[in-house]
């Protein structure tokens, strides 16, 4: 087998300047092209193409803060849950035999149709789906729409 006695690469090696000339000539941006993006429309292009295709132009579509309605929705089945935990902290009261519940005060805005309702709840929501609605009303409840009279 031959011995390889010369470095792998022999181009720019050997003395101080490493075959760039005298002081700075391989030292600032020029040499590099510019500082940062310059060059991407120009000099640089090829490499833009190849690399970062999507570098140039606007992608995707940001709604307006004002058109989007954050909701914090809590579901019926959770409810019931909490319901003697929120009695005994007093978030709650009891009207007769139903339970009278403002999810504002708890921290929600829309209530929800997913689980199970076996109590008798008045509750008192800013938006609330029909599903909801219906098993509320199907336990002997009923549902105050405090944001109006859409529901979604």
């Amino acid at each position: 087998m031959v011995v390889r006695r010369r470095k792998k690469s022999r181009s720019m090696r050997g003395i101080r300047t490493h075959g760039y000339g005298s002081v700075g000539q391989h030292r600032k941006s020029g040499s590099r092209g510019g500082k940062g993006a310059a060059g991407m429309h120009k000099h640089k292009w090829s490499w833009v193409v190849k690399y970062f295709p999507d570098w140039f132009g606007k992608h995707g579509f940001t709604y307006p803060v004002r058109m989007k309605e954050e909701y914090r929705v809590v579901n019926v089945g959770e409810l019931c849950e909490i319901v003697k935990h929120l009695e005994k902290q007093g978030k709650i009261q009891k009207e007769g035999d139903m339970y009278v519940i403002d999810i504002s005060t708890l921290g929600y805005n829309k209530l929800l149709g997913r689980g199970e309702v076996d109590l008798k709840l008045k509750v008192l929501a800013y938006k609330a789906s029909e599903e909801a609605i219906e098993k509320i009303r199907n336990a002997g409840g009923e549902v105050v729409l405090t944001g109006g009279t859409e529901r979604s």
